[in-house]
């Protein structure tokens, strides 16, 4: 299962101008604030956690929420992901990989999730 997303910079940028820490705790965990610590990094975040969502075919919303999906790094500094236990539970999920980009304003993130049952194509 494969997910995209690509977010404005200066989106995320004015959301946390207008509305303060306010903006990143609604997506952020304080784990994931220290990480991510410029409008670049954040909506880096933003967009690979809706790219996470869009991957399980469900989008952020009941059953995945922003806090759903953990966000952390390598030594070497490349984003991981961890979900929680529900979500690997119900869509047999056995790895995750995911990479996240900056450039010309724009953050850009792509996941792909295995699944211990993969998905058949279907025919017509």
């Amino acid at each position: 299962m494969i997910g995209i997303d690509i977010t404005q910079i200066n989106r995320i940028e004015t959301m946390i101008q207008k509305f303060g820490q306010k903006a990143l705790d609604r997506f952020l965990t304080k784990e994931e604030q220290l990480l991510a610590k410029t409008p670049q990094s954040y909506a880096g975040f933003w967009a690979l956690k809706e790219a996470t969502a869009k991957a399980l075919g469900c989008g952020i919303g009941k059953e995945c929420g922003f806090f759903d999906i953990q966000i952390y790094k390598t030594p070497q500094g490349a984003p991981k992901i961890a979900l929680k236990q529900k979500l690997i539970d119900k869509y047999n999920i056995t790895s995750i990989e995911c990479s996240i980009t900056h450039d010309g304003g724009f953050a850009i993130a792509v996941v792909v999730l295995q699944t211990q049952t993969p998905t058949p194509p279907k025919g017509f």
